[in-house]
């Protein structure tokens, strides 16, 4: 597609689908990197940025918060980059980079991502921010694709609550809707291919269900510079949730 049919699908759908963003040979070095991360960067980093399905397996990686921050080799993925760029497009805006992250359900035991909508967790006024997930293997029905609600970022905030999914702690309450389900779409996905939507767009995923294959994939979010934080509300909300967290022993070392 070329940009203008991609900020019209966008605009209409709440979403758009780009397959082969990232060539074989990038994606190939990419994974390299992230492995080379993974096993001598991870055991260092602080708690509340690194999650496992088993805190006391380590295989059971399931999220990393943050990389650019701890690994420079990463940082021109997310500033300046071609993702940044679509960003921008879409946005109608200059954009804040704000974080790159690692995303993976292991074999068995990957747990379902609630529906939820970003812009929840962004609180942001007004809600411009975009969420890119990127595909680092072959990711389908069965391991857990991202499934999204066609249309539903032009419907507002729906109300959330707190879920038992280490790193998204927020759900939407009343989802299952026939509104949800009629208009909810699944996006399987290989290797270097991109999915982009609004903060207001409800999506979720299933669990990992098949016996010996990851899901991994890469997350970035931006914000249009526009928008303005609510920098006090997110404190507040960030603080009560590691509280929760260390009460019931989801960090490592607690």
């Amino acid at each position: 597609m070329d940009i203008q049919s991609i900020k019209r699908k966008f605009e209409e759908d709440g979403y758009v689908f780009l397959p082969g963003f990232l060539s074989v040979e990038e994606i190939g070095e990419l994974n390299g990197k992230l492995e080379s991360f993974i096993q001598n960067v991870v055991p260092g980093l602080p708690a509340t940025d690194v999650f496992y399905e088993d805190k006391n397996d380590l295989s059971t990686l399931k999220q990393i918060m943050h990389i650019s921050d701890y690994d420079p080799d990463f940082a021109p993925l997310l500033h300046d980059s071609k993702f940044s760029e679509i960003a921008e497009v879409l946005l109608e805006d200059k954009v804040v980079p704000r974080i790159l992250e690692y995303f993976n359900k292991p074999p068995k035991i990957g747990k379902p991502t609630p529906p939820h909508q970003d812009g929840y967790y962004f609180m942001l006024k007004p809600a411009k921010a975009v969420t890119m997930w990127m595909a680092l293997e072959n990711v389908d029905e069965a391991n857990g694709c991202v499934r999204y609600v066609k249309g539903s970022h032009r419907k507002g905030m729906r109300t959330h609550g707190r879920t038992q999914t280490l790193g998204f702690s927020q759900g939407i309450v009343d989802f299952g809707l026939p509104d949800d389900m009629e208009n909810e779409i699944a996006f399987p996905a290989r290797p270097g291919d991109l999915l982009i939507h609004d903060s207001l767009t409800i999506h979720r995923a299933d669990g990992n269900q098949t016996p010996d294959r990851t899901r991994k994939a890469l997350g970035f979010i931006y914000f249009g510079e526009s928008a303005k934080e609510d920098v006090e509300a997110k404190a507040a909300y960030q603080a009560k949730l590691q509280q929760e967290m260390q009460a019931k022993g989801e960090l490592i070392g607690e």
